[in-house]
């Protein structure tokens, strides 16, 4: 393992020192990850039993509940040890936000014990029948990173009644976010991708399930039981908090183990080191600029968000924007410098060998997310020009 972006050993009591011992073990078995196309199940209840998936889960519930800071500190610092293990630990960290969300005693019984994974699509997929008491859910949802290895799931599904759907006041359909049992749905072999092959985020199914109402909750029109400012802040701001987090921590590491190729590889013929030459210098340094500035403005729009959620009052629309710009521009940053970094690798990171080309493709599908997506830079620029926004996104 190369030095390390942040020093976590202090972060969430025992968490950040567990996690820190388990980086070598994570980075050394990236490749065996992503040949599995999944988080190993033995790796992944050794990342449970340190904390890796309770950062934001509510302390009532025994959970972190750690600032969003630490939370991007812990998930960087993970995703530099390998992506796919960050990703899922992302993932399952952002949906015990739901816990916020619940009743007591539902929220305990889905994400109660510490070593409890879960994971989830937001993504509304799924057809909810309201039946009174219950809902009778049938879906199937993409994008399932890490499900394989969780004891609860959570499929967004549009709501219908009667047959009809169901809208909110403002006309938009209505979706809630259901939890289940993980035993009751049925896993698809679809996860055959050019990057972060080791979150095994492949598709997963459920038929007729019935869930009580009180396991579901609609980030959209619900407000946390919970008060805690963690459950004030942005809930899609954390998701692409997490997003970035992963790809910034990718990037770090990409762009440290070219740094040390450069200094003692020599050119072919020449006997000089790579570091010698003034391109690589010029190409070291500008990535090096790139990612250090995408860090602290990522840095500084979480701070400012994270005052205004400790405050009394509501997060203002610039915050909430600022957080979404500086999450998309850390991700498309980082996705740049992987490229400069496998670039920079030559001809031997196009080896399946090379962690620089396992790097530049996890990279290039952290851009492809909803939450940093190049659409976000939209969704910011109207904010910047004043110009009216669906809040709900932000």
């Amino acid at each position: 393992m190369a030095s390390l972006q942040y020093d976590i050993s202090d972060i969430g009591g025992h968490t950040g020192a567990a996690i820190l011992k388990l980086l070598p073990e994570i980075a050394d078995r990236a490749p065996d990850t992503e040949q599995a196309r999944r988080l190993p199940a033995d790796l992944a209840a050794k990342m449970a039993e340190a904390g890796a998936f309770n950062l934001s889960k509510p302390s009532a519930l025994g959970g972190l509940e750690l600032p969003p800071l630490d939370f991007m500190q812990l998930i960087v610092t993970m995703a530099e040890a390998d992506a796919s293990a960050g990703w899922c630990a992302m993932i399952a960290v952002t949906t015990t936000l739901g816990a916020a969300y619940m009743d007591e005693s539902p929220a305990a019984e889905i994400f109660g014990p510490d070593d409890i994974i879960t994971g989830g699509v937001f993504a509304p997929m799924g057809k909810a029948e309201d039946k009174g008491d219950h809902y009778l859910l049938s879906g199937q949802w993409q994008w399932g990173s890490g499900s394989a290895n969780c004891s609860w799931l959570g499929g967004g599904a549009m709501i219908f009644k009667d047959g009809e759907l169901q809208k909110f006041e403002n006309g938009a359909p209505y979706h809630r976010m259901l939890f289940f049992p993980a035993e009751q749905a049925t896993f698809i072999d679809s996860w055959h991708v050019a990057g972060m092959k080791g979150t095994g985020s492949g598709d997963f199914s459920v038929k007729d399930v019935k869930i009580p109402k009180d396991r579901s909750v609609s980030f959209v029109s619900d407000r946390p039981r919970d008060g805690g400012a963690l459950y004030k802040f942005p809930l899609f701001g954390l998701l692409a908090l997490g997003v970035s987090s992963v790809a910034l921590g990718n990037a770090r590491a990409a762009l440290e183990e070219v740094r040390q190729i450069a200094i003692s590889k020599k050119t072919p013929g020449g006997g000089r080191s790579m570091a010698q030459r003034a391109t690589v210098q010029v190409d070291i340094a500008r990535a090096t600029a790139q990612l250090s500035g995408a860090f602290a403005f990522l840095e500084s729009a979480v701070g400012k968000a994270w005052q205004e959620a400790k405050s009394d009052g509501d997060i203002s629309t610039q915050a909430r924007a600022d957080l979404r710009l500086a999450c998309a521009h850390a991700t498309e940053t980082s996705a740049d410098v992987c490229k400069t970094a496998y670039t920079l690798g030559g001809g031997g990171a196009v080896y399946s060998s090379s962690s620089l080309q396992r790097r530049f493709r996890d990279a290039h599908v952290a851009t492809q997310h909803i939450a940093t997506a190049p659409a976000v830079f939209e969704l910011a620029g109207r904010v910047l020009l004043e110009q009216p926004v669906d809040m709900a996104m932000l």
